[in-house]
């Protein structure tokens, strides 16, 4: 099956069966998705959406965490994945947005990235849930799922991001980023992925190469 054929059927499988799809991190504003995703990274959003409640409570905005400090944060966030390292970020991210963007979440990828933690992945996620903006955030879900279906063969996460951003429309990816990632968490999952019960599994490389065995 050549790869755009392969993108066809999946994008088609994913419209006709996840219709409506979304992220699972809870929020109530751009600054608490930014803070969000950011608390994320290595970290499950189950465990995220247990610690934001309390610390959106006490920082509802940039300006309210920018006066704040690295121990206090620490102290909403330690259950976290590398609690010290976030809350320093946190900091840092909330002091620089309110100084040169006035306490608002920039619109762009660019100018996200100029955010102290602020990495291409988060950019990515924020701008295409906040703005639908058309790009793809590659996590780890996303990277393997691209790689067993036969998406990508890019060696690393830039690489399969080029792929998906050729190979999907501009309308659809940031639809496909979540369609992608749920698809990784809860069915093609690192160990043990469902594959008999896939609906993409006619379309997969990696089903096909295991059939063999």
């Amino acid at each position: 099956m050549r790869r755009n054929e392969r993108y066809a059927k999946v994008l088609a499988w994913f419209e006709a069966n996840r219709p409506e799809v979304a992220g699972e991190l809870r929020f109530g504003s751009p600054f608490q998705l930014l803070v969000a995703v950011m608390l994320s990274a290595q970290c499950t959003d189950k465990r995220i959406n247990m610690v934001t409640p309390a610390l959106f409570e006490r920082f509802p905005g940039a300006r309210e965490m920018a006066a704040s400090s690295q121990e206090e944060i620490y102290q909403y966030i330690k259950s976290v994945s590398y609690p010290n390292s976030k809350a320093e970020h946190l900091l840092e991210m909330s002091r620089k947005l309110v100084s040169d963007f006035g306490g608002e979440v920039p619109a762009t990828a660019s100018e996200l990235q100029t955010l102290p933690g602020v990495g291409r992945k988060t950019a990515n996620v924020v701008t295409a849930i906040l703005y639908g903006a058309p790009v793809i955030a590659v996590d780890t879900h996303v990277f393997r799922i691209s790689k067993r279906l036969g998406l990508s063969k890019g060696k690393d996460v830039l690489a399969v991001e080029k792929d998906l951003t050729a190979g999907i429309p501009p309308e659809l990816r940031p639809k496909a980023h979540h369609w992608l990632l749920l698809h990784g968490r809860y069915e093609c999952t690192s160990r043990n992925p469902k594959c008999a019960a896939c609906g993409l599994s006619p379309y997969c490389e990696y089903f096909k190469n295991q059939s063999k065995l």
